[in-house]
């Protein structure tokens, strides 16, 4: 860990732990959220970890730059990473199919694999919820296999269907409610991410655990699951 600050905004800081997104330094964030929420207390506004820093936004009418600067200084001298155990582990039942998920069939010829293998090495990994961000409830999630890492699309759609389990480089994630997006869409999965956020209950956390299971059409209907096909690019 190597401690920098950069100017965010004339009320935010930009904690930067890392370089490199790596699984490993999430101990170190989420032990940083915790001593900068303690240390800020009233005075904090909001608090953002994400793979390698943190955005500290601060009330300026209660503290001075110099003194914001000092308080993170003095908050993470002798930090030690967290426990990563202790963020949750959550089981996503998704539905892999190409007219939900259909890049599947690039993903799998571009790692060399077939449908069922794809989908299975892609249920076969715990993910860590890195960062929330982009819509409400959308986690963040790695690190994908490196052989099974694809760009973006060239050409995003405008409509992605909530509930949309995606891949991007190598970082995974699922689409909380409907949005553009240009994620490799492999799957959808019926748990409603947008309603826990909008209860201010986020179901993921940066910390936790993301484990994808594949279930059949008929479970993922029985969930309440939307069948529609996705929509083609245009």
């Amino acid at each position: 860990m190597k401690l920098r600050l950069e100017t965010a905004a004339m009320d935010a800081l930009t904690v930067r732990l890392f370089d490199e997104i790596d699984e490993r330094n999430m101990g170190w964030i989420m032990a940083a959220d915790t001593a900068l929420r303690h240390a800020f207390s009233d005075a904090l506004i909001d608090l953002i970890p994400s793979y390698t820093t943190l955005l500290v936004h601060y009330d300026c009418q209660r503290m001075t730059f110099v003194e914001a600067t000092s308080r993170i200084r003095e908050a993470l001298k002798g930090l030690q990473p967290a426990d990563t155990q202790q963020g949750q582990l959550h089981e996503i039942p998704v539905w892999y199919d190409v007219s939900v998920g259909p890049e599947l069939p690039a993903v799998a010829q571009g790692a060399g694999l077939s449908i069922e293998q794809l989908i299975a090495r892609h249920c076969g990994h715990d993910y860590c919820v890195f960062a929330l961000g982009f819509a409400p409830g959308y986690g963040f999630m790695g690190l994908v296999d490196e052989d099974l890492a694809t760009p973006r699309l060239k050409t995003p759609r405008r409509r992605v269907t909530a509930g949309s389990v995606g891949i991007a480089e190598r970082q995974t994630a699922i689409y909380p409610l409907l949005s553009p997006g240009g994620w490799n869409i492999l799957g959808r999965t019926a748990v409603p991410l947008f309603e826990y956020a909008k209860r201010g209950e986020p179901l993921l956390r940066p910390g936790d655990k993301v484990r994808f299971k594949a279930i059949s059409q008929a479970e993922f209907e029985a969930a309440g699951g939307d069948t529609t096909p996705l929509e083609e690019r245009v």
